[in-house]
C-alpha cells in the first residue's frame, strides 16, 4: 500500500511540475514574436536546467533505486529548459546578453558533467547516491528560495498583483506531492528540498489570503506588464509579464516555481 501511495504522489508531482515547466511559454512566445529577449533574464532558466539535470541524474536506477519518477519529470524539464535557453541565445537583445547566457549555459554543462563523471567513475553505491543527492538538494533549495523576493514585494506593497494565485497553489501542491513521495520512499534528498518548497508555497498562499483584496493597488512596485510566469519548480522562479506590446519594465520575479525534485 505504501508503494502504491508513493507512486500516486509521484504521478501527481509529475503532472503539476509539467504545468510549472510549461508556464513560461507565453513569455517565450512574446520573445519569438518580438525577436528580442528585451529585459527578461536568462539566469532562472539556466539554473532550472542545472537543477533538472542533477535531479534527473539522481533518479536514475544506478544512482538512486526506485526513484524513476524523479528522473522522468526532470528529464522532460531539462529538455524544456534547454529549449528556453536556446531561444534566449537566438533572440538575445544584445551581444553582451548572448555571451552572458552562453557563459551560464557552459557553466551548467560543466557542473553537471563533473557531478555525473565523478559519481559514475569514482564512486559506487551509497557514496554515488550521496554526492548526486547533495548536489540536487543544494540547487533545489536555491530554486525554491527564489520566491522570497516576490514575497518581500507583496509584504512591502500589500498587494498580490505580481503573485498569481494559481501558480502559488501549484507550487504548494507540487512541493507537497514530492515531499510526501520522499517521506514514503525514506529519501531525505527528495524530502528536504520539497519540504522547503511546500512551506514556501504555503507562505505564498497565506500572503495571498491576507492581501488578496488589495490586488492591483501596488504602490511604488514598478509597473510590470502582466501575467506570464517566468519559472522556478521549482520551482519550480517566475516572472510576471503581460504579453502586451508595451514592453517589460524589468525582470521582477514571481519566484522560481519549478518543482525541484
Amino acid at each position: 500500500m505504501e508503494d502504491v501511495a508513493k507512486f500516486l504522489f509521484g504521478i501527481s508531482g509529475n503532472v503539476i511540475a509539467l504545468f510549472l515547466f510549461l508556464s513560461p511559454v507565453p513569455t517565450f512566445w512574446r520573445i519569438i514574436r518580438n525577436k528580442s529577449t528585451e529585459e527578461f533574464s536568462g539566469v532562472p532558466y539556466n539554473m532550472t536546467l542545472l537543477n533538472c539535470l542533477l535531479s534527473a541524474w539522481y533518479g536514475l536506477p544506478f544512482v538512486s533505486p526506485n526513484n524513476v519518477l524523479v528522473s522522468t519529470i526532470n528529464g522532460v524539464g531539462a529538455v524544456i529548459e534547454t529549449v528556453y535557453v536556446v531561444i534566449f541565445l537566438v533572440f538575445a537583445s544584445n551581444r553582451k546578453a548572448r555571451l552572458r547566457t552562453l557563459g551560464l549555459a557552459s557553466a551548467v554543462a560543466a557542473v553537471f558533467t563533473v557531478v555525473a563523471l565523478v559519481s559514475m567513475l569514482a564512486l559506487h553505491g551509497p557514496a554515488r547516491k550521496l554526492l548526486a543527492g547533495l548536489a540536487m538538494t543544494v540547487f533545489s533549495i536555491c530554486m525554491y528560495a527564489s520566491p522570497l523576493s516576490i514575497m518581500r514585494m507583496v509584504i512591502k506593497t500589500k498587494s498580490v498583483e505580481y503573485m498569481p494565485f494559481l501558480l502559488s497553489l501549484a507550487v504548494f501542491l507540487c512541493g507537497t506531492s514530492w515531499f510526501i513521495y520522499g517521506l514514503l520512499g525514506h529519501d531525505l534528498f527528495v524530502t528536504i528540498p520539497n519540504g522547503c518548497g511546500s512551506v514556501l508555497g504555503a507562505a505564498q498562499l497565506i500572503l495571498y489570503a491576507i492581501y488578496r483584496n488589495n490586488k492591483g493597488n501596488a504602490a511604488g512596485a514598478g509597473k510590470l506588464q502582466g501575467d506570464d510566469v517566468e519559472m522556478s519548480v521549482d520551482g519550480r522562479n517566475s516572472k510576471v509579464a503581460d504579453g502586451d506590446d508595451r514592453g517589460a519594465t524589468g525582470s521582477t520575479k514571481a519566484g522560481k516555481m519549478v518543482s525541484q525534485v
